[in-house]
């Protein structure tokens, strides 16, 4: 059984990759650089085809966002506001009043809730908010909210279909998400072939995804953030990259258990250290507050721009909302489906306070802080973590290092759901005896994400991440009416008391 193992393995993959003396540098030779170059025309082609199908303008809105946003409203209305109604029971559910230990699974419903949000709680809350009011000036933090808030519905069904077909095997270790229910979930309605195929492309999807947008790019700005704010660490950077991956491997190998142990940890404590230094912002700059709230506000709903602005508003609030929450993708049902729960409603009930969590909280502070400190207005500040951090450091020169804290914490928990979000897909595709060299290939990804300008690489990854949306939202519409009905159920239950 591979375990710990692996690393060695991993590090001793890295001392070929990388070597130390320049005489292997010089070892390249014409045959490589035709087959990189050659690569790079590959993928450049690719990331061209995609990103003009995946962002074809549809009412002057990407393709994608249309896609999930549509997706997000369908859901709402089809389930009767759902992310509303259940909301409180939703509260109590992870509170543990309904929690039992006999129930099937491996984590607890607040375990499996924190190790989701710690995916979708990342850099799109600090540097994606800076980039939409950039785009669309700070009424575009309350489209934000408003996509956040539908959202919700499509997490609440992704989730609920996911433990709805998720397998345990004899050892009680469960397996679950969206390649389960679009597989068997579409075989009941006679579409076994199409079924069997939107689940294998939706696993190649998250793979790629998994070692990209959730991996390198987290690393990658991990890294940065660190060297730039500590100038000490400049020298070091290989050594933080290395520390990463392999903490990142360690927590791997811990399979969701541990993944789930460590984001209950580590969730709150980011949540409390950015939410803290945020509020301690907006206190300095308390006489701010209600004028930029009234700004947000006027600008979000400027109907008199409709000719022109208040559009450009909407598509970049809603943009980088259904970036940041991930809803629809697909990927927060491999978590949840390890939940201690009997009724895959209740499950799908936890979810969509994640929605909530990230984009109506985390991410409206973060516009907030960003609009009261006014620094949006200086054209001079590049939009993205610069821009949240130029707000930061309103209040004392070294207060963005706090931010760099939360930058780095917020990037691991990322990184440690996203490992677990593509081993589930590399199982589904390769089955258990290969686990070890996903482990290792995830792992060595970490370190060389750390270390090198992503470029393209990244372009391409977080391309095969948004494209996960395409055959999860097709499978869920099909499943709709079964969604509706197990709703249906369960409150009937609810209101009888039956629990």
């Amino acid at each position: 059984m591979l375990k710990f193992p692996i690393l060695f393995i991993f590090l001793s993959i890295l001392s070929t990759i990388f070597p130390t003396t320049n005489d292997a540098y010089a070892a390249e030779n014409i045959g490589s650089s035709i087959l990189i170059e050659n690569a790079e025309k590959l993928i450049n082609f690719l990331v061209d085809k995609m990103a003009f199908i995946l962002f074809y303008p549809i009412f002057d809105v990407p393709l994608l966002v249309f896609w999930l946003i549509t997706g997000g409203i369908f859901f709402t209305l089809r389930l009767g506001f759902v992310n509303i109604r259940l909301f409180a029971h939703a509260i109590r559910v992870v509170a543990g009043k309904y929690s039992k230990d006999s129930d099937p699974g491996e984590v607890s419903h607040f375990q499996a809730l924190a190790a989701a949000v710690s995916a979708t709680v990342g850099l799109g809350n600090i540097a994606g908010v800076a980039v939409a009011v950039a785009a669309g000036g700070p009424g575009a933090v309350i489209w934000m909210v408003l996509g956040g808030f539908f959202g919700m519905s499509t997490k609440f069904a992704e989730v609920t279909m996911g433990q709805k077909y998720r397998v345990i095997d004899k050892n009680g270790r469960v397996s679950g998400g969206a390649f389960h229910y679009l597989k068997n979930g579409l075989a009941e309605k006679n579409m076994p072939r199409f079924g069997k195929f939107l689940a294998a492309v939706f696993a190649v999807l998250c793979i790629g995804g998994s070692l990209g947008g959730g991996n390198m790019f987290q690393a990658n700005q991990s890294v940065s953030i660190l060297t730039n704010t500590f100038d000490s660490l400049g020298e070091i950077d290989l050594l933080i990259a290395l520390a990463l991956s392999v903490s990142v491997g360690i927590v791997l190998i811990g399979g969701i258990r541990r993944i789930a142990k460590v984001a209950e940890a580590i969730v709150p404590l980011m949540a409390f250290i950015y939410l803290s230094a945020a509020i301690v912002v907006l206190i300095v700059n308390a006489e701010n507050l209600l004028p930029a709230i009234q700004i947000m506000f006027t600008e979000a709903f400027n109907f008199s721009a409709l000719g022109g602005g208040i559009l450009g508003v909407i598509i970049a609030g809603v943009k980088r909302s259904t970036f940041s929450n991930e809803a629809g993708l697909g990927s927060a049902p491999i978590a949840h489906a390890a939940a201690k729960s009997k009724y895959p409603v209740r499950e799908g009930c936890v979810a969509l306070l994640e929605p909530f969590i990230d984009t109506v909280i985390i991410c409206f502070i973060t516009g907030l802080v960003i609009t009261t400190t006014g620094v949006y207005e200086d054209k001079t500040i590049e939009g993205g973590v610069l821009l949240t951090s130029a707000a930061f450091s309103t209040v004392a020169d070294w207060f963005p290092v706090v931010l760099s804290i939360a930058i780095v914490l917020f990037a691991y928990s990322t990184m440690i759901t996203w490992s677990y979000y593509g081993e589930r897909a590399w199982m589904y595709l390769f089955g258990k005896k290969r686990i070890g060299i996903f482990h290792i290939i995830f792992c060595t990804a970490t370190f060389v994400g750390g270390i090198i300008n992503l470029g393209i690489v990244i372009d391409f990854s977080d391309l095969l991440l948004l494209s996960m949306a395409i055959p999860n939202l097709i499978g869920l519409y099909i499943l709709s009416g079964d969604i509706y009905k197990d709703l249906k159920d369960y409150e009937n239950k609810l209101t009888s008391n039956e629990f």
